[in-house]
Order: structure tokens, then C-alpha cells, then sequence
């Protein structure tokens, strides 16, 4: 019987200590997902602005400098075989993070991007950190990035090694701003 990898999820802000990193099962490879850099800002953008939508914020427009600065630091994860977020400055030019990385080409876009979004029954408009009906931060801190009403911008991309992919996604102004809620 083959065993399951892990899929690995976490939140990051430049305010906000990292989480530990949540753990549940991967799907079996079942074939190879659609790809492609307008595949996956499509993806990205639809999923994300659906979300904002629900809860009545603003779309989120494609920032090509973002995506940029994702891609760097997902082929840098890719080629480390790491999952942590990056180091960035705290202030203006911070940028909000969401990492997720799975089993190469097991996933569409879209998956990747709802595995976030649901952390939505987790979700409580509280000051940042106390946003989990869990009591753990990573367990809604994707989706409160997502949803931050003040962010305006999106850019990802996705890198792979020979066994995972990885996919980053910035954001701009960052969310997760300590002391604050996400949504007025």
C-alpha cells in the first residue's frame, strides 16, 4: 500500500511570528494539472476575488512586480526543497505572504488556492493574532491574507522540484497586521 506525502500549509505576515506548519494528507498523482503563467494568474485571481467577494471586499488587481518577487523566492523553496517563508522588511514596502506546496502536478491552481479560502470555518474578525476559532494563527491566517481589506494587489507563481510544487503568492499593502482585524 503506498503511503500518502504530506501536503504542507502555512500563513506568514511580515508582523506576525511564523507558525508552526500544519499537516494534512496529499491526493495520489492522478496526472498532470493544466499549467502556465495566464493559467495561474486566472486561477489566482478568481479564486482570491471570489472569497472577497463573499464577504463583500474589493477585487484584487494582478501586480506583475509581486508575481515576480514570488516566483524568485518559489524556485529558491524548489531548489532548497524548503517551506518557510521568506525574511522581508517590516513597513511600507512589506509584502503580505501565502505558501503552499503539494505533490508535483497533483493539483490545479485552483485547488491550491481553495485549500486557503477554507480556512474560512476557521476564521473569526478578531485582532491579528486571535483570528482561529482553533487558537492557532495558521489555521486562518491564509484566509484573512486573502480577505485583508486594505491589500489591493496579488502577484504568484509556482516552482517545482522533482517531487513538490510550490507556490508563493504576495501581496500589497501586507495583511495580517498585527493588533488589526482584516475585515472593518
Amino acid at each position: 500500500m503506498l503511503l500518502l506525502p504530506l501536503l504542507i500549509l502555512a500563513a506568514c505576515s511580515p508582523q506576525q511570528q511564523e507558525a508552526p506548519e500544519r499537516h494534512v494528507e496529499r491526493k495520489p498523482f492522478a496526472g498532470p494539472a493544466p499549467r502556465g503563467a495566464d493559467r495561474l494568474r486566472d486561477a489566482m485571481l478568481t479564486v482570491h476575488n471570489a472569497a472577497r467577494d463573499a464577504v463583500g471586499q474589493a477585487p484584487l488587481a494582478w501586480d506583475a512586480s509581486l508575481a515576480r518577487d514570488a516566483s524568485a523566492y518559489a524556485r529558491n523553496l524548489a531548489r532548497r526543497g524548503a517551506f518557510e517563508h521568506s525574511r522581508q522588511p517590516v513597513g511600507p514596502q512589506a509584502q503580505g505572504e501565502n505558501l503552499w506546496t503539494g505533490t508535483r502536478s497533483a493539483y490545479r491552481y485552483e485547488e491550491m488556492a481553495q485549500h486557503w479560502v477554507d480556512e474560512r470555518r476557521n476564521y473569526l474578525n478578531r485582532p491579528i493574532p486571535d483570528i482561529s476559532r482553533t487558537g492557532k494563527f495558521i489555521e486562518a491566517g491564509h484566509y484573512s491574507q486573502i480577505v485583508w481589506s486594505t491589500t489591493t494587489r496579488v502577484g504568484c507563481a509556482l516552482a517545482s522540484n522533482r517531487r513538490d510544487d510550490y507556490l508563493v503568492c504576495r501581496y500589497a499593502p501586507a495583511g495580517n497586521v498585527y493588533g488589526r482585524v482584516a475585515l472593518p
